[in-house]
């Protein structure tokens, strides 16, 4: 999984080098200090020593530990991209995906005006127990008043959570209550779901939607895999788009139980790391169905581990935009104080041999992680044939079939992205969040009507039965966003999908969400094609491969442009 790196830390860095140097270089002039011994003392105590010296010696009081936080990053930073540190306050944050849950209260919220207000409360939770209902407003949390009074949205979090088993008090304000409504919460696990969404958009093929490669995702994969077969699904398309990474069990399990008899999913070396192959065991849950995955520039890692089994080994179809090119293998170290180092031990390769990781030079991580906006600048998501590979980067799968290794994989199917339906008037709303607060007022003013509805058939019948599309314009219009009816005739199916997913998504969370956005979903209309065609030659497959209409913009903009206010957060 590849990490949003840190803000640029190299000029306290800088300073913090040359007055290391300096304290050397004085050392060399002055030997008779006494303290020349620190120059010859193993390479691997210098750091320790100079920082040692610092404590005692130096004109000022400084704070080691401060130091101590300063230099890791900068050490790592100079090994690759994805060898990072992680101080203690940011680990529980970045860390809560991949275990599968957290401790808290067990409700989805966001905090627009001030206010936090109940989305939803999670399905057995301790707030749904205890009869906390969606729209709540939560007024104060351990006696202390939170709303109105410009409360810090991040600290929030901090006070709705903690050990399981302790206890927390609400209040929250109720629409046609007039008091305060007080609950003593008991904190419980709390589950972070890795799977999105399974559904059947067609009639024997199966969508399952994967977000991470956290502990819980193989049994939810499962639990999924197991209620579509019951569906009658004999197809499966699994949506790996978006997904950086995680535990690289999590995905050769999952590739375990689509390959029969034993199979090389993925082998990993490294210097200190002997090679390690992982095979797969005869008899998979899935070993009958038929699989496409679908990636895109997002996906990585984990993803990248399952892509590249199920294709080296031709046991199905990879479908979309060349992935990250993240081949490298972390190992989680971690210290008293609650921070950890993820530190790159070994490679990982696909079963032709293939190393997945693009090109990195120590240091320039800048560079590496903008490499997917050069991509689409240099035009790889609209053409395939701006793609270049070398003939040593050339592998072969099982069946002889030519793959690239060295950036990423590269799919079957190559399905371009294009910019059709975006005009300036949905660039400006969606710069404004103007959906998402579209959408959120629209829920709160129909809180009572909506509540009920547990099924996208139901909120799907229930939102036909407004002109979202006109209350959205006037919407905008009083937000200062006037109405060019040629764009908007022009957007019409982009905002009005957005409107209705993320209405959906306040009302039933994912179920309703995805299944509104994957219904203009091109990639996903292409993987059905695919699967309806019995053979396909050259020529059909290219075919395949019309200009994607809107699904990576939108998907894009439901990930960049939502202010934390108006995003959920989990407690």
């Amino acid at each position: 999984m590849y990490e949003n790196r840190k803000k640029d830390i190299i000029y306290p860095i800088v300073l913090g080098v040359v007055l290391i140097i300096g304290i050397i270089i004085g050392f060399k002039i002055n030997k008779g200090s006494g303290r020349t011994s620190l120059l010859v003392n193993p390479k691997t105590d210098k750091l320790t020593s100079v920082l040692k010296y610092i404590e005692d010696d130096y004109v000022d009081t400084v704070g080691i530990g401060q130091l101590v936080e300063l230099t890791l990053p900068a050490v790592l930073k100079n090994l690759d991209p994805h060898s990072i540190y992680i101080p203690a306050k940011e680990f529980q944050g970045m860390n809560e995906p991949l275990e599968g849950g957290f401790d808290g209260i067990g409700v989805q919220y966001n905090m627009p005006n001030d206010t936090v207000i109940v989305i939803s409360p999670v399905k057995g939770g301790p707030s749904e127990r205890l009869g906390v209902l969606s729209g709540d407003r939560i007024i104060k949390i351990n006696g202390k008043t939170v709303a109105g009074v410009k409360f810090p949205a991040d600290s929030i979090p901090k006070l709705l959570k903690g050990t399981t088993g302790t206890k927390v008090k609400i209040g929250v304000k109720r629409k046609g209550v007039n008091e305060l409504i007080d609950f003593d919460i008991i904190r419980d696990k709390i589950p972070i779901y890795s799977v999105d969404v399974s559904y059947m958009p067609s009639n024997d093929i199966g969508y399952i939607k994967i977000n991470t490669f956290s502990k819980t995702t193989y049994q939810e994969f499962l639990k999924a895999n197991e209620k579509l077969k019951g569906y009658g699904m004999k197809k499966l398309i699994v949506d790996l788009r978006g997904n950086t990474g995680g535990y690289m069990d999590a995905a050769t399990n999952i590739a375990d139980e689509f390959l029969d008899s034993t199979r090389l999913i993925v082998y990993t070396q490294g210097k200190s790391r002997s090679r390690q192959n992982i095979y797969s065991n005869p008899g998979g849950e899935c070993i009958n169905e038929k699989v496409i995955i679908l990636i895109d520039e997002f996906a990585a890692s984990a993803s990248e581990i399952l892509a590249g089994a199920i294709q080296d080994n031709d046991r199905g179809t990879i479908i979309g935009r060349r992935s990250f090119g993240k081949g490298l293998v972390q190992e989680q170290v971690y210290f008293k104080d609650g921070s950890a180092l993820r530190l790159t031990t070994a490679r990982y390769y696909t079963p032709s041999g293939r190393s997945i990781q693009k090109p990195y030079s120590s240091g320039n991580d800048d560079n590496y992680f903008n490499d997917i906006s050069n991509r689409f600048q240099h035009g790889e998501f609209q053409q395939v044939d701006s793609i270049k590979f070398t003939d040593s980067l050339k592998y072969y799968t099982s069946k002889g079939r030519i793959v690239y290794g060295g950036g990423g994989i590269m799919p079957d199917v190559f399905i371009p992205l294009d910019t059709n339906g975006i005009s300036p008037y949905l660039t400006k709303v969606a710069n404004r969040n103007l959906i998402y607060r579209f959408a959120f007022d629209f829920t709160e003013r129909h809180r009572n009507e909506v509540r009920g509805i547990k099924e996208f058939e139901s909120v799907k019948n229930y939102l036909n039965g407004f002109n979202l599309l006109s209350e959205f314009i006037a919407f905008a219009e009083r937000n200062g966003i006037p109405a060019n009816q040629r764009q908007i005739s022009h957007s019409k199916l982009i905002i009005e999908t957005q409107i209705k997913a993320v209405i959906a998504r306040n009302i039933i969370d994912e179920d309703g969400f995805y299944p509104f956005i994957l219904e203009i979903d091109e990639t996903l209309k292409k993987a059905i094609e695919y699967f309806n065609k019995k053979e396909l030659s050259s020529e059909e497959v290219s075919m395949l491969s019309p200009k994607l209409s809107i699904q990576g913009w939108i998907r894009a903009q439901l990930k960049t442009t939502a202010r934390k206010d108006l995003v959920s957060h989990s407690a």
